[in-house]
């Protein structure tokens, strides 16, 4: 039985997802800014995004203990109590007479930790509360709610820190915001009275008796590689954009739309692709299609900065970047969820997750490390950076390109009709 009390549960989902990540790029979509009010580096601000990241790294296999225990209210709670903590303790570090980099990182390290226990979980949320001609849009909108605080981001943290002494309204603003829409975790149930499907009667395995059985999962390795290695990229994107396209004359505020377009259009194209998968179960071509557009878009962002015409081609490699990047993103978690059934989904998704955050701080070391220097035309330009991630892209894309040709399994819609 399906009960509208699942919206919810939804909403509460997605207002986790768009806090964290707005928490996230909090100062890296301003990095002059931010920087010349805490007395730092540009890369100085860039390791706030970079040590969010390895903050997930280290608390998302808690993930498996944290929803066996304590379910996905638990979960939630743990995000909410988490993005409290995290926030405040950045304002404290922020504020005109601390004004203190390190706490403002202990701060950014906290939220960072509190992540993977709403961003790993919608996968199994819509395997609790929706049935199968729900699941991939359900699964797709608590996703991409966390790009979308990114989003919020890109354009309102330049309008509430416009100079460096703004940056603490900025962040007693965002601090705010995460309060108020933390506190309705602690009212939402963990699951309905009946499950949604017969899937849901099915008892799962227990999470390291999954973990054992899914590494065995050939088509675990083909979705779970390039979709980590994609998350990993468009973080990397996300986080380097406005020094990737500043050093050729844009301002912070164009760096600030291409970014907001990167996330906005990935909204629109979900929006399209994902219903049309729940319809009708195109999720192996969605997956052969995207996965090469996404790989063109990162060779484009080569040339896209220096172009002839302006600030446009950026705007527009940033448009099907995102589209197809988000499009990707519910698709592969529900596939993964299907190919790893009867293992519980957040076991597959949450190893995924963690691919691309541990990839996402690597690539951006790597990428920073190969901005160029002060000498070169134009001085700091990231040419070097693009070309590596581009190079990535494509040494992974076999991969799902492969998918289909091992004996591709559906076992939870089997077990369902």
């Amino acid at each position: 039985r399906l009960y509208k009390r699942r919206y919810f549960g939804l909403i509460q989902l997605i207002l986790l997802n768009i806090i964290v990540s707005w928490d996230w790029v909090t100062y890296t979509v301003v990095p002059t800014t931010a920087s010349e009010y805490l007395g730092v580096s540009d890369n100085a601000i860039t390791w706030l995004s970079t040590a969010f990241m390895l903050a997930y790294c280290g608390s998302a296999l808690f993930v498996f203990h944290a929803v066996d225990r304590f379910g996905l209210k638990g979960t939630n709670i743990i995000t909410s109590l988490l993005l409290f903590v995290g926030n405040w303790i950045r304002y404290v570090g922020t504020i005109e007479r601390v004004n203190n980099y390190g706490v403002v990182m202990f701060g950014q390290v906290v939220i960072g930790l509190a992540q993977p226990f709403c961003l790993s979980t919608p996968s199994k949320y819509s395997d609790t509360w929706f049935s199968s001609n729900g699941r991939t849009s359900a699964t797709a909108i608590a996703t991409l709610a966390n790009p979308l605080g990114a989003a919020i981001a890109q354009f309102a943290n330049p309008s509430l820190a416009a100079t460096p002494d703004q940056v603490p309204q900025m962040v007693l603003v965002i601090s705010i915001i995460s309060t108020v829409g933390a506190i309705p975790s602690f009212f939402i149930p963990s699951k309905p009275p009946t499950p949604p499907s017969s899937t849901e009667v099915i008892e799962k395995i227990r999470v390291f008796d999954a973990l054992k059985g899914i590494i065995k999962t050939r088509e675990l390795w083909l979705l779970m590689l390039p979709f980590a290695i994609y998350v990993a990229l468009f973080n990397t994107v996300v986080t380097l954009i406005n020094q990737a396209i500043i050093p050729y004359g844009a301002t912070e505020t164009q760096a600030g739309i291409a970014g907001g377009i990167l996330i906005g259009a990935g909204i629109v194209g979900t929006a399209i692709i994902s219903p049309l998968n729940d319809r009708f179960k195109w999720h192996l071509w969605t997956v052969r299609i995207l996965f090469p557009i996404s790989a063109v878009m990162y060779i484009a962002l080569i040339w896209a900065p220096a172009s002839s015409l302006g600030i446009w081609p950026i705007y527009v490699v940033s448009a099907l970047m995102g589209a197809m990047s988000f499009g990707l993103s519910p698709v592969v978690l529900e596939l993964l969820a299907e190919t790893t059934f009867p293992y519980s989904p957040e076991v597959s998704s949450t190893i995924s997750w963690l691919g691309g955050q541990v990839f996402g701080v690597v690539f951006i070391v790597v990428q920073s490390a190969l901005i160029a220097g002060p000498s070169a035309n134009p001085p700091y330009n990231m040419t070097n950076s693009l070309i590596f991630g581009a190079v990535v892209s494509g040494v992974f894309l076999p991969f799902p390109l492969s998918l289909g040709f091992f004996g591709h399994r559906v076992k939870r819609n089997r077990e369902e009709h």
